[in-house]
């Protein structure tokens, strides 16, 4: 009798081994795929789609636009129109048309109506008035004479003055109103364009 109960539990250890060992190589198995799985994945963005780079134009266009620009003459006594095409960057006409006096003229025989260095901070327009508001070198990098100051106040006048929406322009130094910025004129108030100042139309 206790031999044949030794042989049972034998078997029935046997038997118990076994099916551990069968589970155990099938549990590995299956963590060994997911892992493997988890390698041979593809990143994919949340929207389940790939990402994709938006086409460039080949061909970017640039807006361009054709201004009238006065400088002085060679006796400071008129100004000169000077047509030039430049690309129009997204800035406002008004302010382009001052950058583009600022730099000077391209033509031979006309002069410069702003002094070197001279900045735009800004230029706003309310009402008709032009509200233009320079760097402190218009003031202080300026030539000086009254027919200089009458080149630099109607060149811009007369240029901004071509919008249907200016009437007349507000000079200001660093924000600030003055009586006469360049000693000769009265600059407090705003200026009208003097049509007789202008020549070869």
């Amino acid at each position: 009798m206790k031999m044949k109960w030794k042989k049972l539990s034998g078997i029935i250890v046997l038997v118990f081994l076994t099916a551990v060992i069968v589970s155990g190589c099938s549990l590995t198995g299956s963590k060994d795929k997911e892992e493997m799985g988890a390698g041979d994945r593809t990143p994919v963005e949340e929207n389940g789609s790939e990402s994709e780079t938006p086409p460039v134009n080949p061909q970017p266009t640039t807006e361009k636009v054709e201004l009238t620009l006065y400088f002085g003459d060679d006796q400071a006594m008129y100004l000169k129109p000077e047509k030039r095409t430049v690309e129009k960057g997204g800035m406002p006409v008004a302010e382009l048309l001052v950058q583009e006096l600022i730099k000077g003229p391209e033509t031979d025989g006309l002069h410069k109506t702003i002094p070197d260095r001279t900045k735009l901070i800004s230029l706003e327009i309310t009402d008709g008035v032009a509200y233009v508001n320079f760097s402190k070198e218009a003031k202080t990098n300026h030539w000086g004479g009254s027919a200089g100051e009458a080149m630099t106040v109607q060149s811009v006048v007369c240029t901004l003055a071509q919008l249907p929406e200016i009437d007349q322009v507000q000079f200001l130094i660093d924000g600030e109103k003055e009586e006469s910025i360049w000693g000769h004129g009265y600059t407090a108030e705003p200026i009208s364009p003097a049509q007789d100042i202008i020549k070869g139309e």
